[in-house]
């Protein structure tokens, strides 16, 4: 039966104590994992292959140690021990959605720019004797996996720094398909077939247009899953963010399918933007990243209203940002688990599993 956790310095490893128990581990080097950025349905399985690989490969890999909260954990030495669990509950995390251990948007800056968090994150290497660093995110998270590895040699303390691709996007180079797409475009898919048949229905007395917007802000891939309501003689329009918003074409478009449908559904990515670049919520402000920021319930207003229409067909455009990363996996964990993995790690859902 599984016990609740005891979360506390117990699960935060101490070098000088632990250490000097086990001087076998100075043979081979730990592992340190990380979850980065947003989190998708399957990140965690992600997180399951990492450790349960580990496992078999003992003569090379001591303990894998999980960063609570993304890369933070490394530099407050929030460090979850993996080896402490048993063979089923990490083979749970196949089956878990949201992020088990806790993820961050926070990038490392240069070397030059903040030398001090860099020593102090091989400081925590040396310290647990880690020499791998898998780093479980997307783009950016890929990029700082580089730094990390380039750094570290510099540093005098050299790790075989991994990145494991995860993004929702599904816009990582040389990757086919990222994990976390799948379930998105699925969820996006299914959503907007239901909202769009649920316009239909009304669309002779009440709504005409309804716009939905999606994740992808260079990547139209998400978008492009909505187009799979054309297999149910949907009417839909799509924005793709490689393609220049022409709002003249697109309010032609939208008019053509309501004058012959009595209806029309638009999926817009978050990226689209105008000829000069512009995105169309943007709001001449930087994310974490360096990305422009938008208001959330402002990206879509610019698209459609009776104003910029010119037309007297109502709109809607609803925002489901968070749910459809988190959507749960083909295969959902007992009730049992999921508490258990909240418990044990801290972990939050953002109420998906309740």
């Amino acid at each position: 039966m599984l016990k609740p956790p005891r979360i506390g310095h117990d699960d935060h490893v101490e070098f000088s104590k632990h250490f000097k128990r086990d001087k076998r581990t100075m043979t081979k080097k730990n592992a340190f994992y990380a979850q980065s950025g947003g989190v998708t349905a399957v990140i965690n399985a992600s997180a399951c292959g990492v450790i349960e690989t580990a496992r078999k490969h003992k003569d090379k890999i001591g303990k894998v140690f999980a960063g609570r909260n993304g890369i933070i954990g490394a530099l407050t030495e929030e460090l979850i021990d993996t080896s402490k669990e048993s063979v089923s509950a990490i083979a749970a995390l196949r089956f878990t959605p949201s992020g088990a251990f806790g993820s961050c948007r926070y990038k490392l800056k240069s070397l030059e720019a903040n030398k001090r968090e860099y020593e102090r994150l091989i400081e925590i290497f040396k310290a647990h004797n880690i020499g791998y660093f898998f780093y479980n995110g997307g783009g950016d998270s890929a990029d700082t996996c580089f730094k990390v590895s380039q750094l570290s040699a510099t540093l005098g303390y050299p790790v075989q720094a991994i990145h494991v691709p995860k993004t929702v996007d599904n816009d990582l180079p040389i990757t086919d398909c990222c994990p976390g797409f799948g379930s998105v475009a699925k969820y996006i898919a299914v959503s907007t077939l239901e909202a769009s048949l649920d316009v239909k229905s009304m669309a002779k007395t009440s709504t005409k247009v309804f716009v939905i917007e999606v994740m992808g802000r260079h990547a139209g891939w998400i978008a492009a899953a909505g187009g799979l309501l054309t297999d149910h003689d949907i009417p839909v329009v799509i924005l793709f963010p490689e393609v220049e918003f022409d709002q003249k074409k697109f309010l032609a478009r939208v008019d053509a399918n309501v004058k012959k449908f009595g209806y029309c559904t638009v999926v817009v990515s978050e990226g689209c933007h105008y000829p000069d670049g512009r995105f169309l919520a943007e709001q001449g402000t930087r994310d974490a990243f360096g990305h422009a920021s938008w208001a959330e319930r402002r990206r879509s207003s610019p698209i459609w209203s009776r104003k910029r229409s010119g037309t007297n067909s109502t709109g809607r455009w609803p925002t489901i940002c968070n749910a459809r990363r988190a959507t749960l996996p083909r295969k959902q964990m007992s009730n049992r688990r999921t508490n258990w993995a909240r418990q044990r790690w801290n972990w939050r859902s953002r109420d998906a599993m309740r």
